[in-house]
């Protein structure tokens, strides 16, 4: 840990190794996404055939499906931000200290802006 005290960002290779894991969970994302679109097309399709059965539990599907795929996005578009972050060289800085996030933590959350100390201190 004190490594971490003295540098000021990671090293090209870091950011490379970081980088590949971004783009691997970016891919999955995606993918991710991808089904929950199809899956509210499904729905919509067998709403329009079955009119009036069970409206309740469509609608409660769509809506959940919904929140899903907005919540994909919304991770995407932080992995997207990780990445434009790695390409700037500053990924992996707390935007609360200005310290290395720790290597651990980023594995785990690859888009996170805040050290453990700092979300702490935040919530």
């Amino acid at each position: 840990m004190a490594e971490n005290k003295e540098k000021t960002r990671y090293s090209d290779a870091e950011l490379e190794e970081f980088n590949a894991l971004i783009v691997e969970n970016l891919t999955k994302a995606k993918a991710q996404l991808d089904y929950y679109m199809v899956q509210l097309t499904d729905q919509q399709n067998t709403d329009a055939k079955i009119k009036g059965l069970d409206d309740g539990i469509g609608t409660a599907e769509k809506e959940r499906l919904t929140t899903m795929a907005a919540r994909q996005r919304k991770h995407i578009q932080h992995l997207e931000n990780a990445l434009l972050r790695i390409k700037n060289k500053v990924y992996g800085v707390c935007r609360v200290s200005g310290k290395l996030i720790s290597k651990e933590r980023l594995r785990a959350v690859p888009h996170a802006t805040l050290s453990i100390a700092a979300k702490q201190k935040k919530v």
